[in-house]
């Protein structure tokens, strides 16, 4: 058989040429992409790199003060922190000493950290293992401890920041401060009651944000890499109205007139006569903006502006106003004022205690607090003159004091009136108030007649310490001065000898005012409750303040003369004291309060 045939070895000239021509392939491509990256994309590769080194983190700032008109903090935000444990990177955790080893992973770092802490090491060991890279240890902090827990170096342990809202004195207006709520647990984010909620914007401020850029392993910033920054801008600080000292006072004052009366609930508003400004909005059981949760859902807020009430015998006030202001009475007009009176629709009233006919006088109808008289009184003007006046003195509006969750109160238009209440509004009937509203009718007649917005906030501080007031309405007449005085002395007959508002007298102080005990709404929303009340004005030779004591359900007595007007005359005696007003001295001249 012949042998095989050895292969034909090839040209090696062709073979070099291939190699050559696929060299230069390769090398066309590569120049080509190159070419590509350096020319056509370098700017998007490039910003795509630098995007991936970038990090973006909001810069904020603590939310602002809320403090008294003196600058005590009523409420803060501190600096706290949580701590958390990376449970992959503590695995690693080892501690030497003189090259041995001492500590190491879970246990080791929480033996550690226990006794900083206060807890079992066992727990907290046990909370340690696993594989998240996140959870946290324990939370709300102070800075000081954890300094310490910092001060071990311990890898994996890691903190959180965070500011928390607290409030220094506790429930002390509490009501009007309100509290936090909202995602963050036992630290709300937003306000949800009082300034805290009506004043949110301002107390934040705006979050700025910083741009950096980051090495490759996402830990250090580079120093000279982009760095953009956009600074954040602090909140203001709400300067309030209130009165520590006098806010405290008459707290404390309404507890006691709890526990004297048996009533349920106890409202007391101090207010500035000359500016209109509150010195003291007071709700019994007032909530702790600490642990809002411990009150009761009814007691979180500011009752003294959102409940509302018939505001009975004070708003005697309004008719008596009213009627001198039109002209068609004077505080010496006689009237003929029996225990039963029927008007001209057939609806009967009576007074609250059964009498013999009285001749009284204007001012003694309001001084003895005659229903039967003030319906006469009433009979001298329209219905639609009587709801004018209504208005004028604020009711069926809000007044604007600055709180979260005010009410307007009811007040209906004349023409929706029955028969009984066309009547019964001008002695307090048919018709609700807050006590705000009932307390801004005393401090018209105080004030010359001229309504001055109430108002718990005086204004805000900026950072640098700039201070702007409160834009509040402009000065509103309402009745002409001299019906103003006329009122005032009327109302003064009241805490004479005769009147039903003797307990409220103060010592060298000259004092007016009214009392009042009305029907509210129940639990069943009827009208099965008592309110019992003394709105006052001291001295009433120059006002200074006007002291409103409202009391749910007394259980001692039910007249606002036995048991508001002796609250009254604490407070208001206090508040004089603290604020340095002079006593009286001058006596009253009264109206006459009888005629033969």
């Amino acid at each position: 058989m012949p042998s095989p045939r050895a292969p034909r070895m090839a040209d090696p000239r062709l073979r070099q040429r291939i190699l050559t021509v696929v060299l230069l392939a390769v090398i066309v491509v590569f120049a080509a992409r190159l070419v590509m990256i350096q020319a056509v994309n370098a700017q998007s590769i490039a910003d795509e790199a630098l995007s991936e080194r970038l990090v973006t983190k909001e810069l904020t700032v603590p939310r602002a003060d809320i403090v008294d008109r003196d600058g005590v903090i009523l409420a803060t935000s501190v600096e706290r922190y949580n701590v958390g444990v990376n449970q992959v990177k503590i695995r690693d955790f080892v501690r030497t000493e003189d090259g041995e080893v001492v500590a190491s992973g879970p246990a080791g770092a929480a033996d550690i950290l226990a006794p900083i802490l206060d807890m079992d090491p066992d727990e907290l060991g046990a909370a340690m293992v696993g594989d998240s890279t996140f959870v946290y240890l324990v939370k709300d902090i102070s800075p000081e401890k954890w300094d310490l827990i910092a001060a071990e170096k311990i890898a994996g342990i890691e903190p959180e920041q965070v500011s928390k809202r607290v409030y220094p004195n506790d429930s002390l207006a509490g009501n009007v401060v309100g509290f936090m709520g909202g995602a963050a647990e036992g630290n709300g984010t937003v306000g949800l009651t009082g300034v805290e909620a009506a004043y949110e914007d301002q107390l934040e401020g705006t979050p700025g944000e910083i741009t950096y850029e980051r090495d490759s392993t996402g830990a250090y910033l580079i120093p000279t890499g982009v760095q953009e920054e956009t600074a954040a801008v602090p909140g203001q600080d709400v300067v309030l109205t209130v009165d520590q000292d006098i806010q405290w006072y008459a707290q404390q004052r309404a507890q006691e007139a709890i526990a004297e009366t048996g009533a349920s609930q106890a409202t007391v508003v101090v207010q500035d006569t000359q500016t209109g400004e509150i010195l003291a909005l007071v709700d019994s059981d007032s909530v702790d903006p600490n642990d809002p949760a411990a009150s009761d859902s009814d007691d979180r807020g500011a009752r003294s502006v959102s409940t509302i009430f018939e505001p009975g015998s004070t708003a005697k006030v309004v008719t008596m106003a009213a009627a001198i202001e039109e002209g068609v009475a004077t505080p010496l007009s006689h009237f003929t004022a029996p225990y039963k009176y029927t008007t001209a629709n057939d609806q009967t009233f009576t007074d609250s205690h059964e009498h013999e006919t009285q001749k009284l006088t204007l001012s003694g109808i309001l001084a003895t607090s005659s229903n039967t008289g003030t319906v006469q009184v009433g009979e001298l003007m329209s219905a639609a003159t009587r709801e004018k006046y209504l208005r004028k003195f604020g009711f069926g509006e809000t007044t604007g004091v600055g709180l979260y969750g005010e009410s307007a109160g009811i007040m209906r238009d004349w023409e929706d009136w029955d028969g009984r209440t066309t009547w019964g509004v001008t002695f307090g009937q048919g018709i609700a108030v807050t006590a705000l509203q009932a307390t801004q009718v005393f401090s018209i007649i105080a004030n010359d007649g001229v309504k001055l917005q109430p108002t718990v906030v005086k204004g805000f501080t900026d950072a640098d310490g700039t201070f702007t007031p409160r834009e509040t309405a402009e000065p509103k007449r309402v009745v002409s001065k001299s019906t103003a005085n006329q009122v005032l002395t009327m109302l003064e007959d009241v805490t004479q000898d005769g009147g039903t508002g003797v307990l409220a007298r103060i010592d060298g102080y000259r004092v007016a005012g009214k009392t009042g005990t009305a029907q509210a709404a129940g639990a069943d929303g009827r009208l099965t409750s008592i309110v019992a009340s003394f709105i006052g004005i001291a001295p009433a030779d120059d006002p200074r303040i006007v002291v409103s004591v409202i009391l749910r359900d007394p259980k001692t007595e039910i007249w606002g003369g036995t048991t508001a007007a002796p609250v009254f005359k604490d407070v208001a005696t206090f508040a004089l004291q603290s604020l340095r007003v002079p006593p009286s001295t001058t006596d009253p001249t009264l109206y006459p309060t009888t005629w033969k």
